[in-house]
């Protein structure tokens, strides 16, 4: 079996037993979308950047301790979500949103395509910034659960047990962001 057929979770053993490749490949998986959750939640990345680090050194701290009782991708999604919690908590009136970068693409699919024509593209870096524009400006509890369901691929279940809600309002939190999300970017459809 090829090591990027193993599974996070015995990756997250095999690091634990002192295996310091398999954090390595951990990170390589996980990076950007952690990095894309927290930057987006906190709209700094400098801080994106300090919380990233901060994240992956608890990963490694709890490495010994680490059961896993749900997918590795739901406890590393409750870390940085808990960081960033944190963050928010005692930097959130100093955000600014010059801080707000809309040059990254949310979605991967509406990253041009070396393919495209020059117009093909520039209409995609459009629609890029009009969806990150429209994903900015999701009450928050919507903006969450959707960047939970997109950015950290997590179920509506585990989506709930993150936020501590119940099912219920998670799903309709989600369904309410991609119909104001739907309405917002009709104009692209």
């Amino acid at each position: 079996m090829k090591r990027v057929d193993v599974s996070d979770e015995a990756l997250m053993r095999a690091y634990a037993d002192g295996d310091a490749e398999a954090f390595e490949l951990l990170y390589r998986r996980h990076e950007l979308r952690v990095w894309r959750y927290i930057e987006r939640g906190v709209r700094n990345r400098a801080a994106a950047d300090e919380l990233m680090q901060e994240i992956w050194f608890a990963v490694a701290r709890e490495a010994a301790r680490y059961r896993p009782t749900a997918r590795f991708t739901t406890w590393l999604f409750t870390l940085a979500h808990n960081r960033m919690i944190d963050w928010i908590r005692v930097n959130r009136p100093h955000v600014s949103l010059e801080a707000i970068n809309d040059g990254d693409s949310l979605i991967p699919q509406l990253v041009a395509d070396a393919n495209h024509s020059p117009l093909a593209e520039t209409m995609t870096r459009d629609q890029a910034r009009a969806l990150n524009q429209a994903v900015e400006e999701l009450p928050e509890e919507q903006r969450e659960v959707f960047l939970l369901q997109v950015e950290g691929d997590l179920s509506i279940e585990d989506i709930a047990t993150l936020t501590r809600v119940n099912f219920e309002t998670a799903k309709s939190r989600l369904r309410y962001a991609r119909t104001k999300l739907r309405e917002r970017l009709a104009e692209y459809a």
